[in-house]
């Protein structure tokens, strides 16, 4: 089988967007699944049940498709800068631009196709968040960064501020070099732990979700809020950014995206309470076409903005 040197298919990762890529040969995670069996028997996924179905998966990435035999981990940064003041209802920079499944999916499938103009017989299968796969632990043993206190993703480079996708491919890179998982550099460092206004980090890198504000926000299906959580809303609209915002690996190296997708969309940008208490469904459908808010649905989102002019 014909195949380029993983030097070109990093400069071709690198040529559409991405800031790294690692590749892995059917790791072990043995350790990240105990660990998430744990978290599940806690009750901190809430009701996000899909966290604990198609548990097996999770623990095989493999078995996502057949005959895989490498995995290629990377990352893109979506750092859209800093949030405005004057925004009354904030929205977390993951979804102030396009929705990242379908940017970075579109990205993997592309590497795909171009990997296959070397060969036809090679086949893969591109993900991000859309399905059963324990993408952090799989980045951190691909050695893209170490996973913080606040359970995500850290980059030496630019911070935590990156979306993580994976394409699974039924060939190998003899010539990859072995990656070897990063030291964690949190430290002695307790600043999301101490500056999340819910307590949600329970220990250093495990969050209950049922004390998230970003968990009640976009999750959430119910009516109304604990007032534990209402009364610590903070003015988030939809998700939470606190503990990154402190984290001093992203105040000391954050950049802001190159990429064009997420750009904030004007309405985004200092979104005001009664301009989304006003939207019709028609409206939040145009509006909101392709991107991370349809998670919460119109009916989410106005019930957060009730929550926050309470």
């Amino acid at each position: 089988m014909k195949l380029p040197s993983f030097i070109t298919v990093e400069a071709k990762a690198s040529s559409l967007g991405f800031h790294q890529i690692g590749a892995l040969t059917l790791p072990n995670l043995s350790l990240a699944g105990e660990n998430l069996k744990q978290w599940l028997a806690q009750g901190f996924h809430g009701e996000m049940q899909w966290m604990a179905d198609h548990l097996e998966k999770r623990l095989s990435p493999e078995s996502l498709m057949p005959d895989t035999k490498t995995i290629l981990c990377v990352s893109m940064n979506y750092y859209p800068g800093e949030l405005l003041p004057d925004a009354e209802a904030k929205i977390a920079r993951y979804a102030q631009g396009d929705d990242y499944h379908d940017v970075i999916k579109k990205r993997l499938k592309t590497l795909l196709e171009w990997l296959q103009t070397y060969d036809n017989a090679i086949c893969g299968r591109p993900l991000t968040d859309s399905a059963p796969i324990l993408e952090k632990a799989l980045a951190v043993k691909a050695g893209l960064g170490w996973q913080g206190k606040h359970s995500n993703l850290i980059t030496k480079e630019i911070g935590s501020w990156v979306f993580l996708g994976e394409l699974l491919l039924n060939i190998t890179f003899p010539d990859a070099p072995t990656p070897v998982p990063m030291a964690n550099f949190c430290g002695s460092c307790q600043r999301c732990i101490t500056a999340c206004p819910t307590q949600a980090i329970v220990d250093p890198y495990v969050v209950d979700s049922t004390k998230c504000i970003s968990y009640w926000t976009i999750e959430y299906k119910g009516d109304t809020f604990p007032e534990s959580i209402r009364e610590n809303l903070n003015g988030w609209a939809f998700g939470c950014d606190i503990c990154q915002e402190v984290c001093p690996w992203n105040i000391k190296f954050q950049q802001e995206t190159p990429e064009a997708a997420f750009i904030p969309r004007p309405w985004n940008r200092t979104p005001q309470l009664s301009e989304i208490e006003a939207l019709t469904p028609q409206r939040f459908k145009v509006r909101y076409r392709k991107s991370p808010l349809k998670r919460a649905k119109l009916t989410g989102l106005k019930r957060n903005v009730k929550a926050l002019k309470q």
